[in-house]
């Protein structure tokens, strides 16, 4: 895709004379990208446009060669669009296959369109203009997880649940403050994909091959054209960069690794042995030969998707780690990871919204793991440090006997008697009874970001407040 590193092509005219062979069918194979950089053309068209009506602004070509090349690329678009639009292999790239489509349609005036530009800066261009186009698709697919995720932190602020370390029953918490964890993070994913479009929002047009241009363009001009904020400050590194794919993928691997780590709680939380929670029969499936089978592949396959998205991430990584400035025909390799990862990601918050959406938090199930295992043991604890004045430590040990009291006769600590915790302590009172309850326990957690549904409440309120300024502000 270089105009730097020209094959031997003495077939293809777009290379004049240079070279007498053209190249043979493995040349062809691996030197030929239009087989994936074709998902480019809508931007490839636009950034075309641009720079031909920067052009004529400058008096660089006439307007009527810029009316004629724009109307060619409008014509092109329709038919990339409408499926009528014959790619070519041998003419090696989205750029080059646009560009004589458009020599067929309106003839020499489509020779003028590539000056003052490169296919350097020109696949730099359409690049980062399709990736921005991805960041800002998993920004509103984030929006719409974390708006599913706030509606069930609502419908469950008072639902208790076992709150897990080690996947161990640690303390009670309620639905709505698990659900909202994963809103905080989504909502760190969706800070990250704005932070790298922020940064990924300068146009590389005008670079040309690696040291800018003689003719009088006006770059300023197409970047704000196409809805960048500014043109790239350095011409060598326009075309070299691929941070914006970098970042984009950087980004993606954690907001995918986020998505496996809750995916992983729904298929645990859907199993027979847990039954904390039943899914859709829009995200679920059966087995061809158990019928009472009822699988989360929906779940399962979300997990997986960080193995494609993070990979992508090590490839292109390894891909430009030894490259020096400025273009590199490796750099051609830096594309079908990112439209994997992009793909596979956007996939997977589809699916995630959809579940979480449609899921049913099985109430009576929920509240009785979160009883079981001594959840109520450091409420047992913070009542002698705040009723009888014990330091935490010492408090600590005295629960860790009635722990095992209650351990070793097959009770929890609520169904023990009151003599019986007083023969660990004897500041110990009948008032104690009243933290040892799971709905106590998540109720007396009332600090900032805690898990009462008090706060709980507070935290959906604000998370609904900031999503419809957020729409007010894009209305």
């Amino acid at each position: 895709m270089s105009d730097e590193s020209k094959s031997t092509a003495g077939a293809n005219t777009m290379w004049g004379g240079r070279f007498a062979a053209g190249p043979d069918a493995i040349m062809e194979a691996i030197n030929a990208s239009i087989g994936f950089d074709r998902r480019l053309a809508a931007q490839d068209i636009a950034g075309s446009r641009a720079h031909a009506a920067m052009l004529a602004d400058t008096g660089i070509i006439t307007a009527d060669d810029a009316a004629q090349i724009d109307a060619g690329l409008l014509t092109v678009l329709s038919e990339i669009e409408g499926g009528t639009f014959a790619f070519s292999t041998a003419l090696e790239d989205i750029h080059m296959n646009v560009e004589s489509r458009l020599r067929e349609l309106i003839g020499d005036a489509a020779g003028r369109l590539h000056t003052a530009r490169s296919r350097n800066d020109q696949v730099a261009l359409d690049f980062r203009m399709w990736v921005r186009d991805q960041a800002d698709a998993a920004v509103t697919g984030l929006t719409a997880l974390i708006e599913a995720l706030v509606g069930q932190a609502e419908a469950g602020a008072d639902l208790v649940m076992p709150g897990f370390t080690h996947l161990q029953t640690a303390q009670p918490v309620t639905w709505g403050h698990h659900m909202l964890a994963y809103a905080e993070m989504f909502a760190r994913d969706r800070a990250r994909f704005a932070d790298a479009r922020a940064r990924m929002n300068e146009c590389p047009l005008g670079a040309a091959a690696l040291a800018g241009t003689g003719f009088p363009i006006d770059r300023h001009a197409t970047a704000a054209a196409l809805g960048f904020d500014r043109p790239s400050a350095n011409s060598l590194d326009a075309v070299s960069d691929r941070d914006f794919a970098l970042e984009f993928l950087s980004s993606a691997s954690i907001c995918a690794t986020h998505l496996s780590r809750i995916s992983e709680e729904l298929v645990i939380w859907s199993s027979a042995q847990f039954r904390f929670v039943r899914l859709s029969d829009r995200f679920s499936t059966g087995s061809s030969i158990m019928p009472q089978k009822r699988n989360p592949d929906a779940a399962e396959l979300t997990r997986a998707k960080v193995g494609r998205i993070t990979g992508a991430m090590v490839s292109l990584l390894t891909v430009m780690k030894g490259l020096p400035l400025a273009y590199s025909k490796d750099m051609q390799e830096d594309k079908e990871q990112v439209f994997d990862a992009a793909d596979s990601l956007m996939l997977a918050l589809a699916a995630m919204e959809g579940m979480v959406r449609d899921m049913a938090p099985q109430a009576d199930n929920l509240r009785a793991a979160a009883a079981s295992g001594f959840s109520t043991a450091t409420d047992l604890a913070d009542w002698l440090v705040r009723e009888a004045g014990l330091p935490f430590r010492d408090a600590h040990h005295v629960v860790g006997a009635l722990v095992k009291l209650a351990e070793d006769s097959g009770r929890d600590l609520p169904e023990l008697t009151l003599e019986e915790m007083q023969g660990a302590h004897p500041a110990i009172t009948a008032g104690v009874f009243d933290v040892l309850t799971v709905e106590a326990s998540a109720a007396s957690r009332l600090s900032y970001g805690g898990t009462s549904p008090t706060r709980v409440r507070e935290q959906a309120a604000r998370w609904r407040e900031a999503l419809a300024a957020e729409r007010e502000a894009g209305a």
